[in-house]
């Protein structure tokens, strides 16, 4: 690889259309701000373009800065955006270009084009230096590379997330107005670990990092969040709830240390009602929003997704996380097999146990896993850009598409109207809303 003294990092928006919640949940680039931090360490000139916020076309900050490395990364439904980064970057500034990030390392196959020339499939970003350093790719796990025989791929190994810098974290600040998770702006993002110990049959995250979970120590945790100048910090593991020592000597070292900050994570149903001392511990020391996938209806479908638990255990966890006066988050997925009286009773089931905030994501077969093909006589499109959890990728099995959009977004409405109502979130437009997912209740479905 020629020397390299420029490198853009670009995460891509998340969409071109409106219907998307930008604006109301925007993520810190925080797999970029590690890179940033490895190249600052070597000496290597940097700059991040990210989607999201930026104001200028990424085709003008190329042709502005001209990097001699373009790297970018994101999810399924950026899929198309991220090869048009790299096809622009070609063109304008002859740059090599690299694909990493989520998507990339369970879909690399479908990004193997002439506008790419390596793709990480490991969480190992080390390789990006190594490769910038003149390290022969053949010589690297989990990276794909084109070679006189075509592309090649070699196979990655799990990686030790404790080798991970602190992130460089310039970018977040200059955006700090652009970075939330709802009300809490600004908000930053903190790992403590990767991957998920759990085997949800819905989810591909316990895939990544080769199916191993990796955490790092939580002394250098909380020694991170000591550091971060923001007030809202969102620990962005599949799972933060999972070892309840380790949660209680994160809970002890917040103590200590007197640090006063907001905590968003994700944490388990059955966590949350074997440990109901620790969420109260938990909301002293600032928890504000748990993300619970509670997902279900009924102890069939919770069984059908392998979650370990049921609806008696979900309704507990609501119930622990209001008396400790920590937000629960309720995530539920509308399964392709709903009727409209499942949209319904939903509706019902949220409603009655008083919970305030839930997201509803359609059933979605990830892209190369087992479900997807478990799935592929029902598939309906080959748009990535319809992995977004709101557009429905599968024929639904006990209505038509239109009259599944139709019910879907009635429920959204109906949900909308309730947070309205309730005085949360009074910094969303809730009429644009409402009004889009009145016309979409029409427009998909076909």
């Amino acid at each position: 690889m020629k020397q390299i003294q420029r490198v853009l990092l670009i995460h891509p928006e998340i969409s071109r259309t409106k219907y998307n919640f930008a604006g109301v949940i925007d993520n810190e680039p925080l797999e970029l701000e590690y890179i940033a931090a490895l190249l600052r360490d070597q000496g290597i000139g940097y700059e991040i373009w990210d989607g999201q916020v930026e104001q200028i076309p990424a085709a003008e900050k190329m042709k502005a800065y001209m990097p001699e490395l373009v790297y970018v990364c994101g999810r399924t439904r950026q899929e198309r955006f991220m090869l048009e980064y790299c096809e622009a970057a070609k063109q304008l500034c002859g740059s090599i270009t690299v694909i990493g990030g989520l998507h990339a390392q369970q879909s690399y196959t479908r990004l193997y084009t002439d506008s790419v020339d390596y793709i990480l499939t490991s969480f190992n970003l080390f390789h990006l230096i190594e490769l910038i350093g003149g390290t022969p790719p053949e010589q690297l796990n989990g990276i794909c590379f084109r070679s006189a025989d075509g592309w090649q791929a070699i196979p990655p190994e799990p990686f030790d997330i404790q080798r991970l810098p602190l992130p460089d974290r310039t970018y977040f600040y200059a955006h700090t107005d652009r970075y939330r998770y709802l009300e809490l702006l600004p908000c930053a993002h903190v790992r403590t670990a990767y991957c998920c110990p759990y085997r949800c049959s819905f989810c591909s995250r316990n895939r990544l990092n080769c199916g191993v979970y990796t955490r790092r120590d939580i002394r250098e945790v909380v020694e991170e969040i000591g550091q971060i100048s923001c007030e809202n910090i969102y620990l962005v593991d599949d799972d933060f709830l999972v070892d309840s020592e380790r949660i209680r000597q994160f809970i002890a070292l917040i103590k200590e240390r007197n640090i006063r900050k907001r905590y968003v994570c994700y944490g388990r149903a059955d966590f949350i009602v074997r440990h109901p001392e620790l969420m109260q511990q938990l909301s002293e020391i600032g928890f504000y929003y748990i993300l619970t996938g509670l997902e279900a209806l009924d102890d069939r479908h919770l069984a059908a997704y392998n979650k370990k638990c049921d609806m008696d255990c979900n309704a507990r966890a609501v119930e622990i996380l209001h008396q400790a006066g920590i937000h629960m988050m309720g995530m539920f997925i509308a399964d392709l097999d709903f009727t409209a009286r499942d949209f319904r009773g939903m509706y019902r089931w949220i409603k009655t146990h008083k919970l305030r905030h839930t997201a509803v994501s359609i059933f979605t077969p990830e892209l190369d896993s087992a479900l997807y093909q478990q799935y592929a006589d029902r598939i309906l499109t080959d748009d990535p850009g319809a992995w977004d959890y709101l557009h429905v990728v599968a024929k639904p099995g006990s209505m038509c598409v239109r009259s599944y959009y139709f019910h879907y977004h009635i429920l959204l409405i109906r949900l909308f109207l309730r947070g309205w109502r309730d005085g949360i979130y009074d910094f969303v437009d809730y009429g644009y809303y409402i009004r889009s997912f009145l016309k979409n209740m029409f427009r998909f479905g076909g």
